[in-house]
């Protein structure tokens, strides 16, 4: 490490929890107080690792800094060395690592110029070996989360690990996930996996948007286009979830039969969950959208690799 880099984060080598939701309950809506408060203890550390490493991103590219992208760098290969995350002993951790490689993967990217052809083959190596583990998971996970957010946010995985790693089996196997989960999409757009979900159907339409769109706009840029699948499916859902946050959450309220926890428009939306627009955007044109979070710029979310304006504004 360099003396001028910030002290780096133990890596975290095996991870365990279980689900924070009411074993019987089906729709997975209703918490587990004593549940969620262990698997946020236990998710702490790597959260605040993938925290600090897009903030930090931010900042050296924002200000043109290659020292500190460097020490993003040097960092990542600190992690990559101890193999972190290689032991996952729970199914449930499983089921939610995908948005955590995600955003490193994305981190790694972005730095890569800051780095050496040495160390960027360690990250990308490491990247490559998690992520593989993550497709032989998913091809037995169970059948709801298979087609739902979850397998989105590893096919977003999937995505940024084989842009960095250029390796076409895993960008075919994302391209793959992604419209496996888009297809399911109903006529009108809304995800039936997450309309199954209670109270927080609409919350979690929009926490499946965010991959399915940065994933999408990835593989484009990759020469995959998955957009257009399934008679626009992406279309549809994107569409669905902006028209039914607008609306407080209507017409999700009558798909899942309960009042929805996203019910005061757009304008009551956390930035982060509006932050795939801007992938979106670079996908297809919309003069209304792009008025409606102009002012909320930049708009930036850890789990997408941080600021989505820089990112796809920039290209």
């Amino acid at each position: 490490m360099s003396a001028e880099c910030p002290e780096f984060a133990a890596p975290v080598i095996d991870l365990t929890f279980s689900s924070r939701y009411v074993a019987e309950d089906e729709t997975r809506s209703e918490i587990d107080p004593e549940s969620a408060e262990e698997t946020e203890a236990a998710l702490a550390p790597l959260d605040a690792f993938v925290a600090r490493m897009t903030e930090q991103t931010d900042a050296a590219l924002e200000a043109n800094d290659l020292a500190a992208a460097a020490c993003v760098v040097a960092e990542l290969v600190h992690w990559a060395q101890a193999d972190a995350l290689s032991v996952l002993g729970t199914e449930t951790v499983e089921l939610t690592i995908g948005s955590r490689l995600a955003a490193l993967a994305l981190v790694a990217g972005q730095v890569a110029p800051a780095g050496t052809p040495e160390d960027l083959a360690e990250v990308h190596a490491w990247l490559v070996r998690r992520m593989e583990a993550q497709m032989t998971f998913w091809e037995t996970a169970p059948d709801g989360a298979a087609s739902g957010n979850l397998r989105a946010w590893a096919g977003l995985a999937g995505a940024a690990v084989a842009m960095v790693a250029h390796d076409p089996v895993m960008r075919g196997w994302a391209a793959w996930s992604i419209s496996y989960v888009a297809c399911t999409a109903n006529a009108d757009g809304s995800l039936p996996q997450e309309m199954g979900r209670g109270e927080l159907a609409l919350h979690y339409q929009l926490h499946a948007v965010a991959p399915l769109t940065v994933a999408a706009a990835l593989l484009e840029q990759q020469g995959l286009s998955v957009a257009a699948r399934c008679e626009d499916a992406l279309d549809r859902i994107v569409s669905f979830t902006l028209e039914d946050v607008a609306a407080g959450g209507v017409a999700s309220e009558a798909l899942s039969g309960e009042p929805q926890t996203v019910s005061e428009g757009i304008d009551d939306l956390k930035d982060f969950q509006l932050a795939w627009v801007e992938s979106w955007l670079r996908l297809r044109g919309d003069r209304k959208l792009e008025a409606a979070i102009s002012e909320r710029r930049p708009l930036k979310y850890s789990k997408l690799g941080g600021d989505q304006t820089r990112i796809w504004r920039g290209f």
